[in-house]
């Protein structure tokens, strides 16, 4: 993984990285005490100046990079996916906290691939599975945009595998249909 050091004067010489303190600039630091952030994505690190013993904090994140098909990189973003994920799920009984759990599951997904810097449809892919478990309706619409649906029978083949997996994994609510059946269940009406 990159960690980049994000604080004031990060050079870089023959032995590595050198923090320049804020106070005073002399060009280097000396750590005194590291620790990981609660969510383990970034580092603390508390450093004191030798030139002028005052002390200061830096904090070293993992630099994660979402490359567009134009080739622009970006910094991946948890809001965008929230942005993206929220329009599919409009109208829908998906509340703000399943979306941050969703765009945080997906940036632990890219994360865990160990690549600082990642196609932006990879993103895409890793939005499909939460959604889909988050709820169905809304991978469906945001498949459909996704992966270009261009026809009902793009729609059609999503549905029927959707429902074989359904059907392997056992889970209620899905209508079963014999091999008979033509299209979806009739309607009762009632008699008169």
């Amino acid at each position: 993984m990159l960690w980049v050091t994000v604080s004031t004067g990060v050079d870089d010489d023959e032995r590595g990285p050198t923090v320049r303190c804020p106070f005073c600039r002399h060009p280097d630091s000396r750590v005194v005490d590291s620790r990981e952030t609660s969510e383990g994505d970034a580092i603390r690190r508390r450093r004191s100046c030798p030139e002028c013993g005052r002390r200061f904090t830096t904090v070293e994140e993992m630099s994660l990079a979402v490359v567009k098909r134009s080739g622009v990189h970006e910094p991946f973003s948890r809001a965008k996916v929230i942005a993206g994920v929220r329009k599919a799920c409009q109208g829908r009984p998906v509340d703000e906290d399943a979306l941050a759990l969703l765009a945080a599951r997906v940036e632990d997904t890219i994360r865990a691939g160990g690549v600082p810097e990642i196609p932006a449809d990879e993103v895409g892919l890793a939005i499909l599975e939460p959604l889909r478990e988050l709820d169905v309706v809304a991978y469906l619409r945001f498949a459909s945009v996704y992966r270009a649906f261009e026809s009902l029978a793009d729609f059609e083949a999503e549905i029927t595998a959707l429902r074989s997996n359904e059907l392997r994994s056992g889970q209620r609510g899905v209508t079963q249909h014999t091999e008979h059946d033509s299209g979806p269940p009739e309607r009762l009406v009632p008699s008169r």
